[in-house]
């Protein structure tokens, strides 16, 4: 795996190394001893994405119940994206099934992305197992982070629309 940095601290796009034989190839998804900055896995999720221009996020868990999360689409291509709270910066990376990249986001950052292609479904690892009590959200379109969604939004669920403004 190669780890590759992002503007905002502790974020990483991992870089999937394949090896490649006659077979197809193999490449590790997580290793604890190559990937110290997330050494517990407590849950393993999958979302699935019918539509093209769905957006899920963008949550966190409150502390100190933070995860940290390993996110790969296996189907399909999203637009994923990591808000730093502190700061108000975002950033945004594509992931394809075809890709061999991934996005590491560390406790204490906001995450949500869009679908790009319909049928998309994306794969996270997960340091916390989740907790409803301590599940918060930042609006999509709030103006205070200014994401710039690469798609009109399609889909969002009602509880993703009403989160308040960060500002408020």
């Amino acid at each position: 795996m190669k780890f590759v940095t992002t503007p905002l601290p502790g974020v990483s796009v991992v870089d999937m190394e394949r090896v490649y034989d006659e077979r197809g190839f193999f490449t590790r998804v997580y290793d604890a001893d190559a990937f110290p900055l997330m050494p517990h896995i407590a849950q393993a999720s999958i979302s699935f994405n019918p539509h093209r221009g769905t957006v899920r996020g963008l949550h966190y868990q409150q502390e100190p119940f933070a995860e940290a999360k390993l996110v790969r689409c296996t189907r399909g291509a999203i637009f994923d994206v990591v808000v730093d709270l502190a700061t108000r910066r975002w950033f945004g990376v594509e992931l394809t099934q075809d890709g061999a990249r991934m996005l590491f986001v560390p406790e204490g950052y906001a995450h949500g992305f869009q679908s790009l292609a319909d049928d998309s479904e994306v794969t996270y690892l997960i340091s916390q197992s989740y907790r409803p009590d301590a599940q918060r959200g930042v609006r999509w379109n709030d103006p205070a982070f200014a994401v710039d969604w690469p798609l009109d939004v399609t889909t969002i669920s009602d509880r993703d629309r009403a989160f308040p403004d960060f500002a408020s």
